[in-house]
């Protein structure tokens, strides 16, 4: 293989949504068939417009795979999408489609989100992306995270309920405990 021929992979670890620049970093290991991620995915969009320009929001892949054995390969294709700028729309198709995450319609919904890349499905089929997703599983278990979906607020975990409500106060703990600092 030629260096020209190594292609440098987006891992899940360096894609954000929400202001760079943003003194608060919620990030969550999940599960794209959870059942519990799902319905925790709509209340982070709604964290993120109310902190407009102060939190930004990274995930992380925790797939169950002895109870999902679909997330694997969802959490793949999500990466394949990040390859090409589309992360946050594949993100939210799989969360909208969780119970059917086939390889073909994995292809599908890549392609509804705008992803060109015609080895897609060789990639998913090749596990391409399995070891970034490895690497998020065991990061997390390190972390102490058993169960998803689990969330850290500027790198601490959060252990309360994952409501809007429970997760704007670790955010507003958080903000506080930015601007004593500074």
């Amino acid at each position: 293989m030629k260096a020209k021929d190594v292609v440098e992979i987006i891992p899940t670890k360096d894609v954000f949504v929400g202001d760079p620049k943003a003194p608060v970093t919620l990030m969550e290991y999940g599960d794209y068939e959870s059942e519990a991620c799902a319905k925790v995915n709509e209340v982070i969009g709604k964290l993120l417009e109310h902190y407009e320009g102060k939190l930004r929001f990274n995930f992380r892949h925790f797939p169950l795979t002895k109870i999902h054995q679909h997330a694997m390969k969802a959490a793949e294709a999500s990466l394949g999408a990040a390859q090409e700028g589309k992360f946050w729309e594949m993100h939210n198709t799989l969360f909208a489609h969780r119970r059917r995450l086939g390889a073909i319609s994995l292809r599908e919904y890549a392609k509804d989100c705008g992803v060109v890349n015609k080895k897609f499905l060789d990639n998913l089929v090749n596990s391409t992306y399995g070891w970034q997703v490895r690497s998020d599983l065991l990061e997390g278990l390190n972390k102490g995270v058993r169960d998803v979906p689990a969330f850290f607020i500027n790198g601490v975990l959060f252990t309360g309920k994952p409501t809007f409500e429970n997760l704007r106060k670790g955010i507003e703990e958080a903000l506080k405990q930015k601007r004593k600092r500074a």
